[in-house]
């Protein structure tokens, strides 16, 4: 038991609890990482299954610029050593977990990060005065006055069927492909996990079905980088291509034994619930992972979402209800779910970093970091354009973390990586004149087939098309005392250089002289 009371308590040392130790170091506060495993990033010695990231490492990229290079780089974390980054560690464009394991034991090494291994969480509560104690395993207590619990999704999604208890499991199945040679498989689920695991099987069973009730979605059309891959879709090919594997629409309704194998009873949903009893000799359950809120007590257990798979939270990361208990990494996808990258390191990085923004505003009296500019346009324009062509935050999460640009009578002052939300609800939003800068697609971009040469795309360089672009290009919208007035769309280019005189950069600055030159009526 220790009596001193730190600032933070971080559980879980992946990649955005060794990420919040880096800002919180950096920041002088007193805080401590609990890790149950002998080392960074537990959750990685096991998964994904068959060893292999969907997470980008583009090392080759032309460019000597490193904030340019994290646009392409989804494994670093951020920090100021120009030496720790991924593309380091490998060159490989979907890299081994191992060297990702690698790399993170190097990164809390290196910045000499407060991490204690080998230290379960059993239970969390508080005590008479407010403060978070988390004993673990020992026994050993650790008290704080704030707790961010970085621990994933560490426990598999069970749906509610019957019979799913005598199925394998996506986390301890498997992953000899000989031991399925010749059987009938089915694989319940319709994201990644479930086609890493049959894209695994494709060569050796004889018959692999992929089921589930929902639409496939593809990341190259949804640009949402957890939906299906296509490094992972091979069985995609095999099914329309009449090679016996298939992918089944509909709910898995009971499984049951039988004899050596299992007779699963299955309803179409595009043939109106039609069921039909299909024997396999595997079934394996890939339906994704959830938080583990086991470990608090019930007086501060908080509230879950989305099938109580997540942590409800605030704009702010914090638990919807319990105060000062907050959450960062890939449990914070709650905030943006299947539509920008929290859910990942090349998303949560910027987020964990916006947290501790939140974190010293509001218990530590330091203001959100920004610089001042004159209300002079050329100043103002050239400020938006500059950052919308070098940040990385924005471009990796698109829609969700904005700069923020308030001029006030004769001045300026620019404020980077805002989550839009947080804008919504801080005191930036009560300012006379602020505009909200995100990178974002069109809004239906993801009901356009990209490769559709019929469909019309904005005309590439071409100024007065820019509201229509379905591809990633900036938005600068223009809020007044809380309310959006107008939105301006910067004209989508296919190398995203966004800097051309007269194509970007003049009607930029037209719509920030119109705007600003508007008065209440």
């Amino acid at each position: 038991m220790t009596d001193e009371v730190l600032d933070y308590l971080v559980v879980g040392a992946g990649p955005a609890g060794l990420q919040l130790a880096y800002f919180l170091e950096r920041a002088g506060h007193s805080y401590q990482v609990l890790e149950g495993g002998a080392g960074p990033g537990t959750f990685f010695t096991t998964n994904p299954r068959h060893r292999t990231l969907i997470s980008v490492n583009k090392v080759h990229t032309g460019w000597d610029d490193p904030e340019l290079n994290l646009r392409m780089d989804w494994n670093s974390l951020l920090s100021d050593d120009p030496e720790l980054l991924f593309p380091r560690y490998s060159d490989a464009f979907f890299p081994a977990a191992a060297d990702l394991l690698r790399y993170l034991a190097d990164f809390a090494g290196k910045h000499a990060l407060r991490v204690r291994y080998d230290t379960w969480v059993e239970r969390i509560h508080k005590d008479d005065d407010g403060v978070f104690v988390v004993t673990d395993t020992a026994g050993t207590e650790f008290r704080a006055t704030r707790l961010v619990v970085a621990t994933g999704v560490s426990k598999p999604y069970i749906p509610d069927i019957p019979g799913i208890e005598l199925v394998d499991q996506y986390n301890d199945v498997s992953v000899d492909p000989a031991e399925f040679t010749d059987q009938r498989v089915l694989i319940i689920g319709k994201a990644n996990s479930a086609f890493e695991t049959a894209d695994n099987l494709i060569a050796s069973a004889a018959v692999v079905h992929v089921g589930g009730p929902n639409s496939l979605k593809l990341a190259w059309r949804t640009h949402f980088v957890g939906h299906l891959r296509a490094l992972n879709n091979n069985l995609l090919d095999a099914y329309q291509l009449k090679l016996q594997h298939a992918v089944l629409d509909g709910h898995v309704r009971d499984i049951r034994r039988d004899g050596d194998g299992f007779v699963v009873t299955f309803g179409f949903i595009r043939a109106e619930e039609v069921r039909k009893e299909i024997r396999y000799d595997r079934v394996i359950s890939c339906t994704g992972f959830r938080f583990d809120a086991s470990i608090f007590d019930e007086a501060i257990r908080p509230e879950l979402t989305i099938n109580d798979r997540f942590p409800a939270q605030t704009s702010a990361w914090e638990s919807v209800n319990v105060p000062g208990l907050y959450f960062a990494g890939t449990i914070t996808q709650v905030r943006d779910f299947k539509k920008s990258t929290s859910g990942f390191i090349h998303g949560f990085r910027y987020g964990v970093r916006a947290l501790q923004r939140i974190l010293d505003e509001r218990h530590h009296d330091r203001p959100w970091p920004h610089r001042r500019l004159t209300a002079d346009l050329d100043e103002l324009t050239g400020s938006v354009i500059t950052r919308i062509n070098r940040t990385s935050a924005l471009y990796q999460q698109f829609g969700f973390l904005a700069d923020v640009l308030v001029v006030d009578g004769e001045e300026g002052r620019y404020y980077e990586e805002v989550p839009v939300d947080h804008f919504a609800e801080g005191r930036l939003s009560d300012a006379e004149h602020a505009f909200v800068i995100t990178l974002d697609y069109g809004p239906d971009h993801d009901k356009v087939d990209p490769f559709d040469i019929s469909v019309r795309r904005a005309s590439q360089d071409v100024a007065n098309d820019a509201g229509e672009g379905h591809y990633l290009h900036p938005i600068v919208r223009h809020y007044r005392r809380g309310e959006l007035v107008a939105a301006h769309h910067i004209t989508e280019n296919l190398d995203n250089e966004w800097d051309k005189p007269q194509v970007h950069v003049k009607p930029l600055k037209d719509f920030l002289a119109r705007r600003l030159a508007t008065v209440d009526a």
